[in-house]
C-alpha cells in the first residue's frame, strides 16, 4: 500500500475532519474560564564598583535578575505582597487553602529576564483586565521596592515599564487549541483512512 498516495486521494476528507476538531476544540475553549494578562518590566542596575567593567556588571545584573524571578515564587514574598498597600483583590488569596495557594500563585505569576538587557519581566495573569493589571503593578512595586532584601544591597531596581490593560483574554489561547484541534483532527482521520484501505485490500 503505497501510504503518501492513499492519503493525497483522501486530502479532502481528511482536511474537512481536521477543521471539525478544529471548529470543536475553539467551541469548548468558549466555555473554559479566561484569564488576562498584564506584563511589567524592572530594570535591574548594578551599582559601580571600582575596576568591575560594565560586562561583568550587566551578567551581576542577570543573575540577581534570575535569582529573584525565584523568589516571586516563595511564601515570603508573597506575604510582602500581600501586606503592601497596592490595590488588587487580596481576598482571592487569603480564602484558599496553603497547598492551592502556592499552586496557583506559581501558575498566574511568571517571570523572565531578558538577557543582556539588565531587563525583568512579571507577567501576572486574573479573571479581569483591571486585576491583571493591579496584581502586576503590586508586584512590579513590591520587587522595586523589597528586592534588594534579597540580593543584598548592591543593586538598584526600578519599573521601567507599567502595565498596560489587556484587550483579549490570554487564557485559554485560541490559537493554539484550534491548531491541536486541527492537527488532530488530521492525524485521526489520516489513521482511520489508512486502517480502513488497509481493511480493504486485505479484505
Amino acid at each position: 500500500m503505497n501510504i503518501p498516495h492513499v492519503l493525497m486521494e483522501k486530502t479532502k476528507l481528511i482536511l474537512v475532519w481536521g477543521l471539525v476538531f478544529a471548529f470543536v476544540f475553539v467551541i469548548i475553549t468558549l466555555f473554559l474560564p479566561k484569564q488576562y494578562s498584564a506584563d511589567t518590566q524592572l530594570l535591574i542596575i548594578s551599582k559601580n564598583k571600582t575596576g568591575v567593567d560594565p560586562y561583568t556588571q550587566a551578567k551581576s545584573a542577570e543573575r540577581v535578575g534570575e535569582n529573584l524571578s525565584q523568589i516571586i515564587g516563595t511564601t515570603d514574598f508573597y506575604a510582602k505582597v500581600i501586606d503592601s498597600s497596592y490595590n488588587f483583590d487580596k481576598t482571592v488569596w487569603k480564602n484558599m487553602n496553603e497547598r492551592n495557594r502556592r499552586k496557583e500563585w506559581n501558575k498566574n505569576i511568571q517571570s523572565s529576564v531578558l538577557y543582556g538587557t539588565g531587563l525583568m519581566n512579571i507577567t501576572a495573569y486574573a479573571s479581569s483586565k483591571a486585576e491583571a493589571v493591579n496584581l502586576a503593578n503590586a508586584l512590579g512595586s513590591t520587587i522595586a521596592s523589597n528586592g534588594w532584601e534579597y540580593v543584598g544591597g548592591d543593586v538598584t531596581i526600578k519599573v521601567v515599564t507599567k502595565p498596560l490593560e489587556p484587550r483579549f483574554p490570554s487564557r485559554p489561547n485560541f490559537v493554539v487549541n484550534l491548531l491541536v484541534g486541527f492537527l488532530i483532527g488530521v492525524f485521526l482521520s489520516s489513521g482511520w483512512v489508512l486502517r480502513y484501505k488497509k481493511h480493504h485490500l486485505l479484505g
